[in-house]
């Protein structure tokens, strides 16, 4: 199973449906769970923000699941990379988690916890674009494990 664990709710509806769209796409391929958690308001105190959002991540994943951050100081990564890894965490691991924080990013707890920080690009995007980035990076790997054609 894949896990995609993020920090707030999407609320553009085209957004909405573009996600959607690669949610459908990929369960053909292997369980998809999207958690959503309440994103903090942001205040003075960025840091407590961050933590109390690690918090919340962390109580939505499991003790046995592979987590990966995504995150602007992880490893770059390229699509071939991504499914040739997910393909031989697939034999290990039960769950593979993927998570996204909030605007402020990462807290330290988070960034503990997982076992490896990626980053899909040097751009810095909105932490709601980036599930559906996520999302065909997810979907484009299935289908380069499965040998099948997609653009490029």
């Amino acid at each position: 199973m894949i896990k995609i664990v993020c920090v707030g709710k999407i609320k553009d509806e085209h957004l909405l449906a573009l996600i959607s769209d690669y949610q459908h796409k990929i369960k053909r391929y292997h369980k998809l769970e999207i958690i959503e958690v309440k994103d903090e308001p942001i205040r003075d105190n960025e840091k407590q923000v961050l933590s109390i959002e690690a918090e919340r991540l962390l109580n939505v994943i499991d003790k046995n699941d592979y987590v990966i951050l995504l995150d602007l100081h992880g490893k770059s990564i390229d699509s071939v990379s991504l499914a040739n890894k997910l393909d031989q965490l697939f034999v290990r691991y039960p769950k593979i988690c993927f998570v996204i924080g909030g605007s402020l990013g990462l807290g330290e707890k988070i960034i503990e916890r997982a076992e490896e920080r990626i980053k899909l690009s040097d751009l810095t995007f909105l932490h709601q674009m980036t599930r559906l980035i996520l999302m065909e990076q997810i979907y484009r790997s299935f289908k380069i494990l499965n040998h099948e054609t997609y653009h490029k």
